[in-house]
């Protein structure tokens, strides 16, 4: 799976903050732009890297857009970390175990 949309959107700490917002509820362009120094296209732009980072769902409910945040987006980074978490695991087995042998 390709993790570079996902990794984009979380380079950025007003994203970082909008997705911290969008976990305590679901909120509208406008809603979101309140909490921020920035035009609404700005924003609009920040939701758009989230969604296309699969981070965020979007959808319509009148003329309104409403963002949510996606329970399994952060899934392609958990999937992606798991591998250097299993790989640096395996090797601070095997140095416990050369200095163990060593110190018998």
């Amino acid at each position: 799976m390709d993790t570079q949309p996902t990794f984009r959107a979380l380079a950025d700490p007003t994203r970082r903050d909008i997705l911290l917002m969008l976990r305590d509820r679901e909120m509208t362009i406008a809603e979101v732009a309140q909490n921020f120094d920035m035009t609404r296209a700005a924003v609009k732009k920040h939701l758009t890297v989230l969604s296309d980072g699969g981070l965020i769902t979007v959808r319509a409910q009148g003329r309104e857009r409403i963002n949510a945040l996606n329970p399994t987006g952060m899934a392609p980074i958990r999937d992606w970390l798991t591998f250097f978490d299993a790989f640096w695991d395996d090797r601070l087995n095997a140095l416990k175990t050369a200095i163990e042998k060593d110190t018998q």
